[in-house]
């Protein structure tokens, strides 16, 4: 259920083991994942494990109309979903969803917040979730170090 809170991850996207993810997916290739630490206790692990939980400035309003509430709410996710990933994003929050009317007629306005989960703490945008880009990389910065 798309809710203020639920966390939203790109399938096949690199994630920290805390990082659980739910039966139910998105029709898009876009995953729920279960809320099972605080958000303290979710930045103390991903710290401890080398990973960034990027939270990107501005969040994106998404409006769809139609009568059936559920397919209303899944176009204005899939809107937010496609500006999210423009923006080399891997992850999204739900801010909020607010079901209206505007004469008569049903709509539904969606926030989400883009987030982006990846190893290390330069953002490298959602090119960089795979093993390769990874490892390349930690070579590249411990290169520099040396």
């Amino acid at each position: 259920m798309i809710t203020p809170g639920v966390l939203l991850i790109q399938r096949g996207a690199l994630r920290p083991p805390c990082f659980e993810v739910e039966a139910d997916s998105h029709p898009n290739a876009w995953i729920f994942i279960k809320q099972t630490l605080t958000p303290r206790q979710l930045e103390n692990e991903l710290s401890a494990t080398g990973w960034t939980f990027f939270f990107m400035a501005g969040p994106i309003r998404t409006t769809a109309f139609g009568t059936d509430r559920e397919k209303t709410v899944y176009a204005a996710l899939n809107r937010g979903i496609t500006a999210v990933t423009r923006l080399s994003c891997n992850c999204l929050q739900i801010e909020s969803v607010e079901v209206l009317s505007f004469l008569g007629i049903p709509y539904v306005r969606l926030s989400v917040r883009p987030r982006h989960i990846q190893k290390g703490k330069l953002f490298a945008g959602s090119t960089a979730g795979d093993e390769a880009s990874i490892a390349a990389h930690e070579l590249r910065r411990n290169a520099a170090a040396t």
